[in-house]
């Protein structure tokens, strides 16, 4: 039998249960903030957490946003180490996405994903990941809008997977923009009060700090 297809149940299962530990409100619980998902927008992530953490809010969203974002690569450079195929690399993709989403650890209320998403992509191949957060920079540095950097960057992900994945062939290429493509539809799903902001003109600007989340 295949060592990938008994190894695979547990890549996917540990990338989903890594996805579902929350940096941003371990973060703030080990430093003595708010819960992210009582104060500010709501969301446990780096945006927010940087909203809500005060004279402390630029180290606590750093630390976040470098959580969330291993959350996605770590699993991700596991699967390729152990020699993974485009499948299994896209459902482990997917699934530390859906945990950071989704958390079995937070009675399944978590972020919004960009960082996760950022980090799913950095691990996948690390020029789609650069050119992922280096659209989000020009829009954002353009705009000055978080949001609009991350549902621009995620919106354009798919084309970089496809243009970008080096091992093409059998389908393997299509699998992971398959991939990026759902990830890129929950992405947009979960930002939904954002565009409706985005539509109104009332969506807040980046004050300070870095951060997608």
């Amino acid at each position: 039998m295949n060592t990938m297809l008994l190894l695979a149940p547990g890549l996917i299962l540990g990338a989903y249960l890594l996805g579902s530990i929350s940096s941003a409100i371990l973060v703030c619980r080990l430093l003595g903030l708010p819960d992210p998902r009582s104060e500010g927008s709501g969301n446990p992530g780096a945006t927010n957490v940087l909203r809500i953490g005060g004279r402390r809010g630029k180290r606590a969203a750093a630390i976040t946003l470098l959580g969330d974002s291993l959350k996605g690569l770590l699993p991700m450079l596991a699967a390729h180490a152990l020699g993974a195929a485009p499948l299994v690399l896209a459902l482990v993709g997917l699934a530390a996405f859906l945990g950071h989403l989704y958390p079995v650890f937070f009675a399944f209320r978590g972020g919004k994903g960009v960082a996760t998403a950022l980090g799913v992509q950095f691990g996948l191949y690390w020029p789609i990941g650069l050119g992922v957060a280096a659209i989000w920079l020009f829009v954002a540095r353009g705009l000055r809008i978080s949001s609009a950097a991350a549902l621009t960057s995620m919106a354009l992900a798919p084309a970089l997977v496809w243009g970008l994945w080096p091992l093409r062939g059998d389908g393997d290429t299509g699998m992971l923009v398959a991939m990026q493509g759902l990830i890129t539809l929950l992405l947009f799903w979960r930002h939904r009060s954002n565009i409706r902001n985005l539509l109104s003109g009332t969506e807040g600007r980046i004050e300070t700090g870095p951060g997608p989340g």
